[in-house]
């Protein structure tokens, strides 16, 4: 342990001589002050500490807390998660191909990747891992399980899988494969002459994917208008922020500039190409998990007036971050930077640099929003995300729909479905009659929620009883209980709009896969509709974006 610990020193006494090079001067007593006050603690804490340290583990938590202060992007990424972190930018991986989720004891497939090992070996959303290479599987973590399904390609993997309305488990021997993630899953005409095109994350490349389906409509049929849905795509690569961008707007516009501490990170980044299609009326759609990299392509659309921006106010992650190289194969990813988008507006929603005493980050009041202008001298705000042009409400989420979700019923329903149904239809969607079959099939099974009724009720009871009213109420409370439980038997009939849509979309899941999701959520999708009037009233087009 010993030895591990003088190693361990002698990079941190490196870090500091890494420290002068860099430049701070200013501060080098006060840093090598307290890294030395550091060396020393960690030192005697893993030598004379009564039970036995885990220095590496030690070591990893202090890192970890130490990071959590400045704020959730900059984060240490140990040799062992780097493949993970180059996932999230380049979309592949050495593995099977499949999404997996716990249940109870056992990790099951949640959806296999058309195309990948694990669709192509038959395997199916439902099956349940019961050995990998012979060796069980019980009571592993997703992760546990993902690191031993991902491997080198041409490795073979041998899986034991249980499946639904089979009696005995069966064996399955398949090669890992080099997987790529699609970052544009779904395009297609959706109305004529209009094109839908889903970016799922900026990835590398993904520029170019986005390039090759435009083309692909405009090689169908003439494109009259364009819609990029940016929803829920968390971000990624900068640089592909950028490249799309200048796919619509001039080669020379400014598209998004970075600001921070060290002048060399201060940089404008500026259309470098000639752009693909700067005609084609354009509308992007955004909510509130639209992050990062989406937020320069949203922001400078709508800066440049170069499409309607249509959602909720997109999430605020303006910070830049850069890898550097640590020891031992390790890297830190670390804010270094804000976004600035054409106007001036600066992306970021919160300042982590000012936080409340309670160490909470609060978002920015209105009223201190400062007022900017886009190309055209509409006004447009800073206080973080992107505001959009048409502001939709975002859809709440019913008590028994989280129900439904937490106990896996629409999951297992559409598994059984699957099975009782050979194929559908394209054009599938969740009828009245499938609607009646549902519920007969949640008869049986359970699933508890409370309404904010009940939870209002709860808190007025245990007020009664600090009180001593309760026992003269208790008669009245009991009898409110049951005619709320009463009104609850409605709720699927309430909600039967959303259950339809969510249904629809996972059975579509069962036999198209990803595009099948995607496409059965654009039939219920009151944002694309909007999209598609804007689109189609090309007076309404031009006054949004302030074209005279």
């Amino acid at each position: 342990m010993k030895k591990k610990v003088k190693i361990i020193i002698l990079g941190i006494a490196l870090a500091i001589t890494s420290i002068v090079s860099v430049g701070f001067t200013d501060d080098y007593f006060e840093i090598s002050k307290n890294l030395d006050i550091f060396t020393t603690l960690y030192k005697e804490l893993n030598t004379f500490y009564v039970d036995e340290t885990d220095p590496g583990k030690l070591m990893k938590e202090g890192i970890d807390k130490m990071l959590k202060s400045l704020d959730p992007y900059t984060t240490y990424i140990p040799e062992s998660e780097i493949e993970d972190f180059r996932f999230m930018t380049t979309g592949q991986y050495g593995g099977i191909g499949a999404m997996i989720t716990k249940r109870e004891d056992y990790v099951y497939v949640s959806e296999p990747y058309e195309g990948y090992p694990a669709q192509k070996a038959g395997l199916m959303a439902g099956d349940k891992i019961l050995e990998i290479n012979g060796k069980s599987a019980k009571d592993k973590t997703t992760e546990e399980v993902s690191k031993v399904l991902k491997g080198q390609p041409n490795t073979s993997v041998t899986l034991l899988i249980e499946r639904p309305h089979l009696e005995k488990p069966f064996e399955v021997t398949f090669d890992r494969e080099k997987v790529s993630v699609k970052s544009v899953p779904y395009s297609a005409y959706i109305q004529e002459g209009i094109g839908y095109v889903k970016l799922r994350s900026f990835t590398r490349n993904c520029t170019k994917a986005i390039k090759e389906a435009i083309q692909g409509l405009k090689d169908e049929a003439e494109l009259k208008g364009l819609i990029l849905d940016l929803r829920s795509n968390p971000g990624g690569l900068l640089n592909e922020s950028v490249d799309i961008v200048n796919l619509f707007v001039e080669k020379g516009e400014e598209v998004v500039s970075t600001k921070g501490k060290i002048k060399s990170w201060e940089k404008l980044y500026i259309a470098a190409n000639r752009p693909f299609d700067t005609e084609v009326p354009l509308v992007v759609i955004i909510n509130s998990s639209s992050a990062s990299a989406s937020e320069i392509v949203s922001g400078a659309i709508q800066d440049l007036d170069r499409g309607v921006i249509i959602g909720q106010r997109s999430y605020g992650k303006g910070l830049v971050q850069q890898t550097r190289k640590l020891s031992y194969n390790a890297q830190l990813k670390l804010t270094v930077a804000k976004y600035y988008i054409p106007s001036g507006r600066c992306i970021q929603a919160l300042d982590y640099s000012n936080r409340n005493k309670d160490g909470s980050v609060g978002k920015m009041q209105d009223s201190l929003m400062t007022a900017f202008q886009t190309k055209n001298g509409r006004e447009v705000f800073d206080g973080g995300g992107i505001n959009p042009d048409i502001v939709t409400e975002k859809g709440m989420v019913s008590n028994i729909v989280i129900s439904l979700f937490k106990e896996r019923l629409f999951f297992d329903y559409a598994t059984d479905f699957r099975f009782g149904h050979d194929s559908i239809s394209e054009d599938f969607i969740f009828s009245e009659s499938d609607y009646e079959h549902f519920v007969k099939y949640l008869s049986d099974k359970e699933y508890t929620y409370k309404t904010k009724t009940e939870e209002a009720l709860e808190k007025v009871k245990q007020k009664a009883i600090d009180e001593s009213y309760f026992e003269a109420l208790s008669k009245e409370y009991e009898n409110l209980l049951a005619q709320l439980e009463a009104n609850k038997g409605d709720d699927l009939f309430n909600n039967k709009q959303d259950i339809k849509e969510i249904l629809t979309g996972e059975i579509a899941s069962r036999y198209f896969y990803q595009q099948g999701r995607i496409k059965s959520a654009l039939n219920f999708d009151l944002e694309l509709k909007k999209a598609i009037e804007v689109l189609q009233n090309e007076e309404e087009y031009n006054r949004i974006l302030g074209h005279e």
